[in-house]
């Protein structure tokens, strides 16, 4: 009996070596990695302590400005292009999803694998910190489309608002 749970203990230890848990903090996931998941709540925490660090308010995911943002990635991903405009306006997306934002601003990026390094990008480049550091937006959508056979690999979008009436 004390030989089979033995035993048994081994063949479990074995099985458990063979688990891979990723360690990898959720702003340093490489999003060009086949199956990689921004996590949105992590973004939010960032471009959040980033503000509070500015005297601003936090800001919160959103989950119709997630699919907005995701929208706007894919859109670019698909076109292999870098642009705001890619299917219509911030504006004119917005309304036509029925959002309504008092105030919306909207960052794009490309080439950038992780989300430490779009934040990075971001925060060193003047209209882009200037949008994550909007007075007033209380909501927020972020996406990361990979498109492998693109020229950059990674297109991103936030997208940060003040819902109420436009």
């Amino acid at each position: 009996m004390r030989a089979a749970a033995i035993l048994v203990t081994m063949l479990l230890a074995g099985c458990a070596a063979d688990v891979q848990v990723d360690t990898t903090p959720a702003m340093y996931v490489n999003m060009a990695d086949a199956g990689a998941r921004l996590d949105p709540v992590t973004a939010a925490s960032m471009i959040s302590q980033y503000r509070r660090n500015n005297g601003l308010t936090a800001v919160e995911v959103d989950p119709e400005l997630m699919r907005l943002a995701e929208t706007q990635s894919q859109a670019m991903a698909s076109q292999n292009k870098l642009d705001h405009d890619v299917r219509a306006p911030l504006a004119k997306r917005l309304a036509g999803s029925g959002y309504r934002a008092a105030v919306a601003v909207e960052n794009v990026s490309a080439g950038y694998h992780t989300m430490a390094e779009a934040f990075s990008g971001w925060r060193d480049s003047p209209p882009h910190k200037a949008n994550m550091l909007k007075s007033g937006v209380t909501k927020l959508g972020i996406a990361a489309s990979y498109a492998p056979n693109t020229k950059y690999k990674v297109f991103w979008t936030l997208i940060l608002a003040q819902p109420g009436a436009a």
